[in-house]
C-alpha cells in the first residue's frame, strides 16, 4: 500500500514540473521576435507531362503558346444599323442554341419605328503580317462598320476582303504591318485527347486563354443554313463563351488548328462544349478568298447520310461506317464517274471516310476540275473511281467575283420558278430567292427568303439567265418587284448595284 502511494506521487510531481516547464518555454522570452522567410526564384509551374509523337514524356505547359497567341488574336466590333421593321439578320443565329458565340446587345427597337444601331464583339485571328485576319461570317455579317482591337490597344478600322457563309468565315484586313501572325498546322493530323487552347474575347473580356482537350472530330450539329454548308468541327472542352467566335484553337505549340465557332449550350454560356472550324477548311477558304474573292468549291453531287448499325441493317450493307449514297443530283460529278444510288463512300484519296462530315470537310478542300479517287463499298465489293469535281453550276470552271457576275454580289441562291407554281400564281414565271447570305440583298434590304422577282426595273423577268441579262453593266439603283407566295400584295426593294 505505501509503495503504491509512493508510486502515484511521484507521477504527480513528475506531471506538476513538466506543465511548469511547458508554460515557462512560452512565458519566459516576451522580447523574442519571429521571423516569416520569403523564398524567391521558386518554381511557379505544377509539374505535369504529356507524351510526343515518340511516346516520349514532355513537361506540359501552356504559357509559351498563350503568351505567343495572345499577340495574335484581335477583338472585333461590328456595327449595324437594324431596321424596325423585316428580317433580322443575327435573330435566326439566336434561335439555334447552339450558335451563342456572338456576343452583343439585342435592339430596342422606339415607338416611333426608327432604325437603331447595334453593336456586337467578336474575335479574329491574324494570319499575316499586313493585317490580314481569319474570322466568322457571322461576326462581321451585315456590319455598317468593323473596328479591330490589337492585343496592344491600338485600333484599325478593318473591310471585308471576302466571305462564305457555307463555312461560317470571313476574311478582313486593316491598314497595318509587321503584324504578329499565327501559323497553319495540319488538322488531319489533331487528334482526340489532345491538348488545346482557345483563345479570344468572351464577354468582351479581352485576352483570355483557355485549356481543355480535343473531345472529337468531324461532328456536324446542323447549325449551318446555307444549301452547301460544311460542317466537320473539331469539338473541344476548352471553355469558350459569347465573344470567342472567330479566336483561335491551337495546339500546345501554338499552331492554329481551328477557328472557334459555335457552343452548345441551353443558356447561351459555356457548358461543356465547343466547335471549331478545321484548319484545313479555313486555308483552303482563306486562300480562294485572297485569290478569287469568292470560294472555289467542288461539288460531288451526292445527297449523303452516315452508316451505322441501324442503316447497315436496314440496307444490308457489309460494313458499319462510311457515307451512304441516298442519291445523285442533277449534274453530279460522282454519277459521270460511275458511283451509283446505295453506294457507300469509304475514303478519299486514301483518307477514310467513317461518316458524311468527314467527307463534307475532305471534298470541300478542292476546287472545280481537280479530280479526287473515290474509293465505294458496293454491295461487299470495293470499287475506286476517279471523279472530276464540278462547280455548284454543274461545269468545272473556277470564275472571279467579276466573272460570276451581278448575281454574285446579290448575296442569295436564285432559281427559276417552276411552272406550277407560276400557274398556281397565275404569273408567266419569275426567279426565287431561295437563301439570303452576305451580300447586297440583305445588308440594303428587308427582303425574305421565299421573295419570286418578277421585274427588274419595270422589266418581266421569268428566269435566272433573264435576271442576269437584266442586271449585266447596270450601275447605280435597282428596283425588285415581286410577290411572296404566302403573302398578299407585290413587294418592291430598292438598292444600289455598287452600295
Amino acid at each position: 500500500m505505501k509503495k503504491t502511494i509512493f508510486i502515484s506521487a511521484v507521477v504527480a510531481l513528475l506531471v506538476s514540473l513538466t506543465t511548469f516547464g511547458v508554460v515557462e518555454f512560452f512565458h519566459s522570452d516576451k522580447s523574442q521576435t519571429y521571423k516569416i522567410e520569403h523564398v524567391s526564384n521558386m518554381p511557379g509551374k505544377s509539374i505535369g507531362y504529356t507524351l510526343d509523337d515518340a511516346g516520349n514524356p514532355v513537361p506540359l505547359d501552356f504559357t509559351k503558346p498563350a503568351e505567343q497567341v495572345m499577340e495574335a488574336v484581335v477583338n472585333i466590333k461590328s456595327t449595324q444599323t437594324m431596321q424596325a421593321a423585316g428580317r433580322q439578320p443575327f435573330q435566326d443565329l439566336f434561335d439555334n442554341d447552339f450558335f451563342r458565340q456572338f456576343h452583343f446587345e439585342s435592339p430596342q427597337m422606339p415607338d416611333n419605328g426608327r432604325p437603331q444601331v447595334q453593336v456586337g464583339t467578336g474575335s479574329g485571328v491574324i494570319i499575316n503580317s499586313n493585317g490580314y485576319i481569319v474570322t466568322n461570317n457571322h461576326v462581321v455579317a451585315d456590319a455598317q462598320d468593323l473596328e479591330v482591337t490589337l492585343h496592344d490597344n491600338r485600333t484599325f478600322k478593318a473591310k471585308v476582303i471576302g466571305t462564305d457563309p457555307s463555312t461560317d468565315l470571313a476574311l478582313i484586313q486593316i491598314k497595318a504591318s509587321d503584324l504578329p501572325a499565327l501559323q497553319f498546322v495540319n488538322s488531319d493530323d489533331v487528334k482526340v485527347g489532345e491538348w488545346v487552347l482557345a483563345v479570344g474575347n468572351p464577354f468582351n473580356l479581352n485576352s483570355t486563354v483557355t485549356a481543355g482537350i480535343v473531345s472529337a472530330k468531324a461532328r456536324n450539329i446542323n447549325i449551318l443554313q446555307e444549301q452547301y454548308a460544311v460542317e466537320s468541327f473539331i469539338q473541344t472542352d476548352a471553355a469558350i463563351n459569347p465573344g470567342n467566335s472567330g479566336g483561335a484553337l491551337v495546339n500546345l505549340q501554338g499552331g492554329l488548328i481551328g477557328i472557334n465557332t459555335a457552343i452548345a449550350s441551353p443558356t447561351g454560356a459555356y457548358s461543356g462544349y465547343g466547335f471549331a472550324i478545321p484548319s484545313n477548311i479555313v486555308g483552303k477558304v482563306v486562300e480562294d478568298l485572297l485569290n478569287f474573292g469568292i470560294v472555289q468549291r467542288g461539288v460531288l453531287g451526292v445527297m449523303i447520310r452516315s452508316v451505322d448499325g441501324n442503316l447497315a441493317r436496314e440496307k444490308e450493307l457489309d460494313v458499319n461506317s462510311g457515307a451512304y449514297v441516298d442519291s445523285l443530283l442533277a449534274q453530279s460529278a460522282a454519277a459521270d464517274a460511275g458511283i451509283l444510288k446505295g453506294d457507300v463512300i469509304l475514303s478519299v484519296d486514301g483518307q477514310r471516310v467513317t461518316a458524311s462530315p468527314e467527307l463534307q470537310e475532305l471534298i470541300a478542300r478542292h476546287s472545280p476540275g481537280e479530280t479526287v479517287v473515290i474509293k465505294v463499298n458496293r454491295k461487299g465489293k470495293e470499287k475506286e473511281f476517279n471523279v472530276t469535281l464540278n462547280n455548284r453550276n454543274g461545269n468545272t470552271k473556277q470564275v472571279s467575283r467579276e466573272e460570276a457576275g451581278p448575281l454574285a454580289k446579290l448575296g442569295a441562291t436564285l432559281e427559276t420558278l417552276d411552272h406550277e407554281t407560276a400557274k398556281k400564281l397565275d404569273i408567266s414565271g419569275g426567279v426565287l430567292v431561295k437563301n439570303l447570305e452576305q451580300g447586297l440583298l440583305r445588308r440594303n434590304t428587308q427582303m425574305r427568303e421565299g421573295f419570286i422577282i418578277t421585274k427588274v426595273n419595270g422589266k418581266e423577268v421569268n428566269t435566272v439567265e433573264e435576271l442576269t441579262k437584266a442586271l449585266s453593266d447596270k450601275k447605280g439603283g435597282v428596283l425588285l418587284e415581286g410577290i411572296y407566295e404566302d403573302i398578299p400584295g407585290t413587294y418592291y426593294y430598292a438598292f444600289g448595284l455598287d452600295s
